[in-house]
Parts: C-alpha cells; structure tokens; sequence
C-alpha cells in the first residue's frame, strides 16, 4: 500500500488547529495554562490596549476642536465625535472603507511614512454647499468632486490639518501638509496589506440633519518611534504645561485688550499722625525727593519704570526713562 496523502490534523495549516490549541489549554491546569499565550502571526497585535486609548483622548481633543471650529467658520451647527478607534491590517482597512470616498494623503514631519485622511461624500458636499453661500444641504447622489469642489474641499482638509497639529503638540510638534487627493482607498498603498494600522473613526453631524463619516489611518511605522507618548497618562500630564507658539500669540492678543491702572508717585516724606490731621488747604509738603529725580510708575499698585514728567499740548505726561530698579531708587539718596 503506498503512503497516505491524508494531512494530519497537527498540521498548522489546518483551519482548526487554533481551536485544538484552545482545547488543549482549557483542559490543562491552571500553572501550566500561565506559560502560554495565543498569538496570532496573521494579524499581530502591535498598539496596545494603553496607546489605543491614548489614541482615542487625544483625538476626542481634536473632535471637540473642530466642532467649535468648523461651527464658527460656517456658521452652521457642527458636531464631531469619535465612533471607534480599532487595530488592524492595511488590507481589512482598505477593504472596509466605503466608495466613492474623498481621500487626502497627508504627511506630518518630522514623522515618517504618510497618514490617510477619509471624508465621506455626504458630510464634504454639505461643507462645500455651505462654503459656497448656501444653506449647507448634503448632495446624495454619489459623484466625482468638480475642480471647483476639490479646490473647496483641499481649503477644507488644510482646516482640518491645522487643528490636528494643534491636538498633537501635547505630545509632539508635527507640520502637516497635503500629497496628493483621491477617491478609492484600493488604489492607494502606503504600506504592506499585512501592515498593522491604528484607524480613528468619526461622526460628523451638520445642523443635525446630515451625518456622515470622517477617519484617520495611522500606520504603525507612523507610530512605532513616539507610541511611549500616546498613553493615557503621558497626554494629560503634557496638557497645559508648555505652551504652543499659537497658543501664545492668542494669550497675547487677549492681553492686549486688557485695562490697566497706571500710577506716577511724584515724591514721599513722613509726618507724624498730628501733622497729617492738622492739614488744611494751602498748606506746603516738603517732599524727599528733587525736582531733578525720575519720578516712579506705578502699573497696578507695582513699581515698574521710572520717568519724567513733561507736557504735550495741554496734557501732563510722563516719559519713561528706564526700567524701575529697588538699587537705584535707594542708591540716589545717597548722592
């Protein structure tokens, strides 16, 4: 009889084989079953449980940053929620995604590799009506973007690209810029189909009436060099210690607004409590100071700068000379 062309049902190629190794961990005790760990080389898990959820944190800052931005730049009501973040292979990604679909693919340096950024047709043709003067109605006929529409839609995931550099200063500085557009996921390859990646997936509500999907694809060489930041943690550790360059600036321009008591001291001398009770008009001060000495401004009770008085037209003024110093005032008492 010749050999037997049967595999046996060791073998791992066997669809069931996972389903014996389960079978035979359940059946072992329980010290025998800590040695051991399923792992599945088809679809290794590379982000852990901690960056997935620092994924999700970080972008539900980004969810609400856009709602308030997006809401004032079209002046219509708009509300972005993060729906899942989840792992998985380029592959399932691409063949999960829907179509037609605008895609715009994205680089943020000084990372590497490129991110995928999706808008559903629905939500972007309500965005561009709006843009566009009008009352920002979804169109649902699934079509090709016009010339007209891509250069409004490009305006749109610039928008979009600024706000996400603003979320990811809080773990890291990043300049963004847009590749290229398209409009099939499946004709698009940034990495290997086996390649693990992390997918964000939002809603986008436009005036309560239009709802539609928006995603980020970050692939895990994207991500491999700064996953120790992306945990829970580390983000809200980060949060409000340093602040952005923009941040400034808008610290900046609020203060500016801002009103001020500003005070001249012209001298000072001491009197006893009989002297200052007996006074009455006409009366002469004698004060410490000379007429020849820089006079001290006062900005909110605080001596800042030093000055001297003067006149411009008929108002009395005051010219600041230097920056007011505790050695200096003390040191001309002695000259």
């Amino acid at each position: 009889m010749g050999a037997s062309n049967k595999k046996s049902n060791n073998s791992i190629f066997d669809p069931d084989y996972d389903k014996d190794i389960q079978s035979y961990l359940d059946s072992s005790d329980d010290d025998y079953k800590k040695s051991f760990k399923l792992y599945n080389f088809r679809r290794p898990d590379k982000f852990s449980k901690e960056n997935l959820k620092g994924l999700q944190d970080l972008h539900r800052d980004f969810s609400r940053q856009m709602s308030l931005n997006f809401t004032a730049y079209l002046r219509v009501p708009i509300e972005v929620d993060v729906v899942s973040v989840d792992q998985l292979t380029y592959d399932e990604f691409v063949r999960s995604m829907p179509t037609p679909i605008t895609i715009a693919i994205l680089e943020f340096r000084p990372l590497p590799g490129q991110v995928l950024f999706g808008m559903s047709f629905e939500v972007l043709s309500a965005i561009v009506d709006r843009m566009l003067g009008g009352m920002g109605e979804s169109n649902n006929v699934n079509r090709e973007l016009t010339d007209i529409e891509e250069s409004l839609a490009t305006k749109i995931i610039e928008r979009t690209i600024k706000i996400l550099e603003k979320t990811w200063s809080k773990i890291l500085s990043v300049n963004g810029h847009i590749i290229g557009l398209d409009k099939d996921y499946t004709t698009i390859q940034i990495v290997s189909s086996s390649e693990i990646v992390a997918l964000i997936t939002f809603e986008i509500q436009i005036s309560g009436k239009y709802f539609g999907l928006m995603s980020f694809c970050f692939t895990y060489p994207f991500l491999e060099n700064i996953l120790p930041l992306l945990t829970t943690q580390h983000i809200y550790q980060k949060r409000g210690l340093v602040a952005s360059v923009e941040e400034q600036q808008q610290m900046v321009e609020k203060l500016d607004t801002s009103n001020i008591d500003i005070n001249v001291l012209l001298g000072h001398t001491d009197i006893t409590t009989k002297d200052f009770l007996e006074l009455k008009e006409g009366d002469v001060i004698k004060l410490n100071e000379k007429t020849t000495d820089p006079m001290i401004v006062m900005v909110n009770g605080e001596r800042k700068f030093f000055g001297h008085p003067g006149r411009i037209k008929d108002k009395v003024c005051v010219k600041i000379s230097d920056v007011y110093d505790d050695k200096i005032n003390i040191l001309k008492d002695y000259e």
